[in-house]
């Protein structure tokens, strides 16, 4: 979802989707976003308690959201230039990472 919401922003960015419609750069999120759906469905499925999987759905959303953030990170660490990774930003994804292992505590 990173690249399907952020990515635009780059290639708007590099003038190469100045011109185009927001409907157009919409379904080329959709697009993006459909791939990435295709990784998620399957592994939230796999990795349900519903489904025989070993985790709870919070368990699966705080995971999601970790895996997000991390993903946001390295993206935007390397397609932006002008953003930069800051101490609060560590900090905060370090209660994020406190928020799993409470989720995670029996």
């Amino acid at each position: 979802m990173t690249l399907a919401w952020y990515g635009n922003l780059k290639l708007q960015q590099m003038n190469i989707t100045t011109k185009w419609p927001l409907i157009l750069i919409i379904l080329a999120s959709w697009g993006v976003a459909f791939m990435e759906y295709c990784f998620m469905v399957p592994a939230n499925r796999i990795g349900s308690n519903i489904n025989g999987g070993p985790f709870s759905l919070f368990q699966l959303k705080v995971i999601q959201e970790v895996i997000s953030l991390i993903v946001f990170t390295v993206i935007i660490t390397f397609m932006f230039n002008g953003e930069h990774l800051h101490w609060n930003h560590v900090v905060s994804f370090l209660f994020i990472i406190l928020a799993v292992i409470f989720m995670f505590m029996k």
